[in-house]
């Protein structure tokens, strides 16, 4: 499961996996960045954690397989 995280690049936006050190995607828009980081954790299972463009955490939305056993109740 990888975590992909949208972060402001200068005036673009990349997608970067957590952990990683480059960046996934460059692009012009944080929607852009946005969908290729959901297309990625849909892919791979995993978080897309949206910052805002001072750096802070604006969203988060978890995508992927869902949980072979959800909790009864």
């Amino acid at each position: 499961m990888a975590n992909q995280h949208v972060v402001k690049r200068g005036t673009e936006w990349a997608v970067l996996k957590e952990g990683g050190k480059r960046d996934t995607a460059i692009l012009d828009t944080q929607a852009e960045a946005i969908k290729v980081a959901k297309e990625i954790a849909e892919n791979q299972g995993g978080d897309v954690i949206v910052h805002n463009r001072h750096g802070q955490i604006d969203r988060r939305n978890t995508y992927g397989k869902p949980d072979p056993y959800p909790p009864t109740g």
